[in-house]
């Protein structure tokens, strides 16, 4: 089983351990594509255009900050990835709290979607830093549509033969859309809060609810050893777990789509 999850907003402050190693980090195929992407964001952060590079980057004259850790990137201490993401999903997961039978799996399971490294697992050790998948950059473009070329192959590999949860956000499932068998392999998540409203059940979509929810289920899918070999495997662990899962009609030649239904955290 393959879980793709989307990179955090929110990271570590800072590295602990030694500089970046592009050649050390997983999928290396990727690395000539990391490469281009890394030197345009250092020099478009280090170059004396703060506006453009703010621009850029979505970021506001309160944080530019961000331009000068961008700067240092190749100098900067690095953690594995999943102490540096520390978003609301990944504070739902909790990583350093698993069994250690769950964190391996997770090593092995988990990719996560970045516009910076393209993809890289939990492992990986990377600097903090910030590049949304919608930004473009200077010589390199949108980043989007970059990497939908660059990793084409590599992902491709990365779901070998068994199910894919697809996790990520709308930006970055742009990046890489599953075709043909894997499409039909994988199992994309929607979840929906439902609510009373003047006494009718209400659903809709909320971010916090989502990130959270994703990070519980993978932590419980990881928790409980889960190994589903087939995507119709793959939803009845989701529902073992007691998630409420209610799937979408299908359609051939794409990911199979389902709803994780919440009435809180």
């Amino acid at each position: 089983m393959l879980i793709l999850l989307p990179p955090s907003e929110g990271k570590a402050e800072a590295g602990t351990g030694r500089r970046l190693d592009l050649s050390k980090l997983s999928l290396p195929e990727l690395n000539p594509a990391r490469e281009e992407v890394l030197a345009a964001l250092v020099d478009l952060c280090a170059g004396p255009d703060e506006a453009a590079a703010r621009e850029a980057l979505g970021l506001s004259e309160g944080q530019r900050g961000e331009l000068r850790r961008n700067a240092r990137l190749r100098a900067a201490a690095t953690a594995p990835a999943g102490r540096i993401y520390t978003g609301v999903l990944y504070e739902a997961l909790d990583l350093a709290t698993l069994p250690p039978a769950a964190e391996r799996l997770a090593r092995r399971s988990v990719l996560v979607s970045s516009g910076l490294w393209g993809a890289v697992r939990l492992t990986d050790r990377i600097p903090p830093y910030r590049c949304p998948v919608g930004a473009r950059l200077p010589g390199v473009g949108a980043l989007s549509a970059y990497w939908r070329t660059a990793l084409a192959g590599a992902m491709a590999v990365a779901a070998g033969k068994g199910p894919v949860l697809d996790l990520r956000s709308g930006a970055y499932a742009a990046t890489w859309a599953p075709r043909g068998a894997v499409a039909e392999r994988t199992v994309t998540v929607r979840v929906l809060h439902e609510r009373e409203v003047d006494g009718v059940p209400t659903r809709s979509v909320v971010s916090h609810f989502n990130k959270a929810t994703k990070g519980r289920l993978v932590r419980d899918l990881l928790t409980a050893g889960a190994r589903p070999r087939t995507a119709d495997a793959l939803v009845g662990a989701l529902r073992e777990l007691k998630y409420q899962v209610e799937e979408q009609p299908r359609a051939a030649g794409r990911p199979r789509q389902v709803d994780v239904v919440v009435t809180e955290l």
